[in-house]
């Protein structure tokens, strides 16, 4: 599928720039807080509109699921997610842990659509949140 165009403006590199510099997965607020020390005048509603037009053009990867934040990420390598069920963190799985489990979607037809990709995301408990409380 053709990647959709996208003008790299000045803002838009910023907040590439600063998403690529972190392997948190963060949210648009947390990146806003990053790019506001380069750009203090740039509104939150700003680095929403350019994430979304930056995935769309699959310069990063928007991680969404139900019921929890959208998370963005600046590596577009294939890989995989695991994300904490209680406080919602996000690290990378190394695709090669499970390149045996890559179901090969290419041609794939179901119930109307062509298949055009799969993504996987593990659930799990981050080591703060399993760690026993004081």
């Amino acid at each position: 599928m053709p990647r959709p165009q996208t003008r790299m403006t000045r803002q838009r590199m910023i907040i590439l720039e600063e998403l690529r510099k972190v392997h948190t997965h963060p949210t648009a607020e947390e990146l806003h807080s990053r790019v506001r020390e380069r750009m203090p005048r740039i509104s939150l509603g700003t680095v929403y509109r350019n994430l979304d037009l930056l995935a769309a053009s699959h310069q990063v990867v928007k991680l969404e699921s139900a019921g929890t934040m959208r998370r963005f990420d600046g590596n577009t390598a294939p890989h995989r997610h695991v994300r904490c069920v209680r406080c919602g963190r996000v690290a990378d799985v190394p695709a090669a842990m499970f390149r045996d489990a890559d179901p090969d979607v290419s041609g794939v037809h179901v119930d109307g659509f062509a298949v055009t990709s799969a993504r996987v995301e593990y659930d799990g408990l981050c080591d703060q949140c399993a760690a026993p409380r004081a």
